[in-house]
């Protein structure tokens, strides 16, 4: 779901803020690519930097669905500027879980993206979900390996 801007920019040019939310399965991690590549390439990024933007929603997306509850949203979050895509990616969970830093999902998710953040959601209070959340961000110009 797109923001709504009062003052809509002229021509085709992207949102500045998205937000999506699918069912947390894994059919649907192909929608949050989609999106993501759709984004960027709007926003005049790279193709290596779109290429990359996939490839970390993918892995991001696909980790967290892994942890899931049952019958909850996976919800992402593009925030665009001219330099970079933020993505924040987010499911409940049965506890306060953490994706596995030292897997080789985390190393591809952390060559490819920046300040790769995991968040720590709050607990089971008033019968809500623990909620565990994913923060990176793809530059415009893709990876830059040092």
């Amino acid at each position: 779901m797109a923001r709504p801007d009062p003052n809509p920019p002229d021509g085709d040019e992207p949102p500045e803020d998205v937000e999506v939310r699918v069912p947390a399965v894994p059919r649907a991690v192909v929608t949050m690519r989609t999106v993501a590549a759709d984004l960027a390439a709007r926003a005049e990024f790279t193709l290596d930097a779109v290429a990359d933007l996939r490839m970390a929603v993918d892995e991001a997306c696909s980790s967290l669905v892994s942890l899931a509850r049952p019958d909850t949203k996976l919800t992402c979050t593009f925030i665009l500027d001219e330099e970079r895509i933020t993505v924040t990616a987010s499911v409940s969970t049965f506890g306060p879980e953490r994706l596995p830093t030292d897997s080789f999902g985390w190393r591809v998710l952390t060559t490819l993206a920046h300040d790769v953040r995991m968040l720590s959601a709050t607990g089971e209070r008033d019968g809500n979900p623990f909620r565990l959340t994913l923060r990176f961000a793809v530059p415009s110009l893709g990876t830059v390996l040092s």
